[in-house]
């Protein structure tokens, strides 16, 4: 069975392309590279791909709103073709800053079904960019890719990855309608709001959402930086401790289960 193919999206600022296509090949599928000008002058290329992969980094720098603009090109030139995508059985994946495109694209949570912005992710609460390492603890959420019960330590490095519905309701919604795909947990493994193991502030403690259909997941802590084993800050210790080190480190998890449902349904 060929390899799923897995359109890495690259664009000004976008600075963790690299790492994104190393896992999704590690994981068995097929990535390329394609500019974020090659996709709008040519919607029609994503089509050809199983996986869309929007990968962290500070798109157009982050002006006007961290996500903003390059979520504006994709809308104008892409528009309802990204719903199609995700209908006729493509998976999304937004890591961070492509976390951050993707909210502001109306993509995650599309929660209605349509291109429409319901949240935001706005600054953290401590008014400084995080960078530290955060345990996850994955829910039985609708993401068809993300298994339920998995506890995760991947890194967080954002300056606005506090998720706010617009609607406070709807914060609430997201969480009990299987929407938040992941939450910040503390040593004890419960659900926190509570700095600095939840980094931002997000209530209810969620750190990644899906959407209705679960074929698209955003997430503001990175799997592209904890996908291999040396990348876990305690990767000598588990060396020594357990004779070799695991095959993976914690992040490989969704590049695997990714390719992996693309593959079945391919």
């Amino acid at each position: 069975m060929s390899a799923p193919k897995c359109l890495i999206l690259r664009a000004p600022g976008i600075n963790c392309e690299r790492e994104t296509l190393h896992a999704f090949a590690r994981a068995g599928g097929a990535p390329s590279f394609v500019h974020s000008q090659q996709l709008l002058a040519q919607p029609e290329r994503l089509d050809a791909y199983a996986i869309l992969a929007v990968p962290g980094g500070f798109s157009y720098g982050d002006d006007i709103s961290s996500g903003r603009v390059l979520a504006q090109e994709i809308k104008a030139a892409l528009g309802e073709r990204i719903l199609k995508f995700t209908q006729r059985g493509g998976l999304v994946l937004g890591i961070c800053n492509g976390f951050q495109v993707l909210v502001r694209l109306g993509l995650l949570p599309c929660t209605q079904g349509r291109l429409e912005e319901e949240v935001t992710l706005t600054h953290n609460l401590s008014n400084h960019y995080e960078c530290r390492w955060v345990t996850l603890q994955t829910t039985k959420s609708r993401c068809l890719f993300l298994p339920a019960g998995l506890t995760l330590r991947w890194p967080a490095a954002h300056g606005e990855g506090r998720l706010v519905a617009r609607d406070p309701a709807l914060q609430r919604l997201l969480l009990d309608e299987g929407y938040a795909a992941a939450l910040y947990v503390d040593a004890q493994g419960q659900p926190t709001e509570r700095y600095p193991q939840n980094p931002n502030g997000t209530p209810l403690a969620m750190a990644g959402l899906t959407d209705r259909s679960g074929r698209v997941l955003g997430v503001m802590p990175h799997p592209d930086r904890s996908y291999l084993p040396t990348h876990m800050p305690d990767w000598r210790r588990t060396q020594i401790e357990r004779g070799q080190l695991p095959l993976d480190g914690d992040g490989m998890v969704v590049f695997r289960e990714m390719v992996r449902l693309a593959r079945a349904e391919g």
